[in-house]
């Protein structure tokens, strides 16, 4: 305790350290009360409250803004779908490749180009929100004025959610848009544990506590999923500049054993409302139709969840081969004048780490698919559905990664400044100052 005391004082004895988190704070603080401020013409009382679905999943990461209707109701989620399809884009079009090759320029084009995207994404996206989610009743002003407003206001609020992000990160800690959603998140914690706490009771007291151990058990497997590496060393060769040597040093090519991150949740996340919203046309008439998507609208279903971890299986790999490319890092390691010990540089290298990055993917594969399920079996524990959420799933792989992203930040600063980090070894776990560049 005394240890974290001096941690706490170190922290804010950095007077930059202390100007960013204060700065965070301020901009966190602005974000969450434009997540209950309503749209106008809206009445509050008359929405339908609680999302389910692929829309639950969107009410989780706002923080409950979207059920809200909220002027940020549509949050930094336009954004995030933006930089998605920008990202597929830089692996398969040669243009977006050339750009992206072009360094600091080159970040820029693509930066300007997500943000254009963003506001198209939140026009079509607010459209939807508007006519799927604001019943008529809850509107108290001429629809069409309404509509026209409601528009131009979430379209807004998103790009105001988006600057936000960005004074996060260049004038806070952290990553700014991860930030925003985690707190999304992170603020339905407080509600599904007193209310779990609360349905329990005094006699299910055991029973709570249990739970609270088993979650504790859950985040510390993410935290080591997240931070699970594999380096593979890279030697480079001594060259001579004038009177200098150069060169000579190991370093390490660090491939995550979850390089995927919670994109394939995501992707397959997506996909397993399909089955029940297509069996709903036929439901009335097939049993089977009905059968299928009664069985897929059941999250807790061995089926749903079968489907889902394989699903969670391939598109691991399918995210991780169009993210790292083996012979893009053995070309580059090659130019700078490096090579894997034992192994020949160009193609057998390519081979080599394509080798170890299959080798890696698989149990991670494994393992984020267990990740994503275990809300269902937490479900079936008697665990309620609000609080079980955390037990994995997307929103607990992006809390721990953000959270993990914002402590290496403020030990860095600490370490700077030659105070003690907040691990005793100096550094977090899995991350290493001696790395390749690729």
């Amino acid at each position: 305790m005394k240890k974290f005391i001096r941690t706490i004082r170190n922290i804010f004895t950095i007077e930059e350290l202390r100007d960013r988190i204060l700065s965070t704070l301020g901009y966190i603080i602005i974000f969450r009360l434009g997540s209950f401020v309503v749209l106008p013409g809206v009445d509050p009382s008359k929405l339908s409250g609680t999302q389910t679905g692929i829309l639950g999943l969107l009410d989780t990461f706002l923080g409950g803004a979207f059920s809200n209707a909220a002027i940020l109701g549509l949050g930094i989620m336009p954004y995030i779908s933006a930089s998605i399809v920008l990202q597929l884009l830089t692996v398969a079009v040669p243009y977006f490749q050339k750009m992206q090759k072009e360094g600091e320029s080159g970040r820029k084009k693509i930066n300007q180009i997500t943000r254009v995207l963003t506001i198209f994404i939140c026009l079509f996206q607010s459209s939807a929100y508007i006519a799927g989610t604001i019943p008529d009743e809850a509107i108290m002003v001429d629809p069409s004025l309404f509509y026209f407003s409601s528009l131009i206001i979430l379209t807004a609020g998103t790009v105001f959610a988006m600057w936000l992000g960005e004074r996060i990160t260049e004038k806070g800690i952290g990553n700014g848009i991860s930030m925003l959603i985690m707190i999304g998140i992170i603020s339905r914690f407080p509600g599904a544990l007193i209310a779990e706490a609360t349905t329990k009771g005094m006699s299910g007291a055991l029973l709570f506590i249990i739970e609270l151990v088993a979650l504790f058990f859950v985040v510390m497997g993410v935290v080591a999923l997240t931070q699970a590496t594999r380096r593979i060393p890279v030697q480079y060769a001594k060259q001579v500049v004038g009177n200098r040597v150069y060169g000579g040093q190991r370093q390490y090519i660090p491939l995550k054993v979850n390089a995927a991150g919670v994109m394939p949740i995501i992707f397959a996340q997506s996909l397993m409302f399909l089955p029940a919203l297509i069996a709903g046309f036929w439901s009335s008439s097939s049993d089977l139709a009905a059968y299928i998507g009664s069985t897929f609208s059941n999250y807790q279903s061995w089926q749903y969840n079968l489907v889902f971890g394989t699903l969670i299986v391939l598109f691991t790999f399918f995210y991780t081969a169009i993210t790292i490319n083996p012979t893009q890092i053995a070309d580059d390691m090659k130019r700078n004048g490096g090579f894997i010990p034992g192994i020949k540089p160009g193609k057998q290298t390519s081979e080599y780490i394509d080798n170890i990055l299959t080798k890696i993917t698989l149990p991670g594969s494994f393992f984020l698919a267990i990740v994503a399920i275990m809300p269902a079996f937490a479900g079936i524990a008697g665990v309620s559905r609000q609080f079980a959420q955390f037990y994995g799933g997307t929103s607990l792989l992006i809390m721990v990664g953000v959270i993990l992203d914002t402590l290496q930040q403020i030990e860095s600063y600490l370490l700077m400044r030659h105070y003690e980090g907040l691990m005793k070894s100096g550094k977090l776990k899995g991350r290493s100052a001696n790395v390749a560049v690729a």
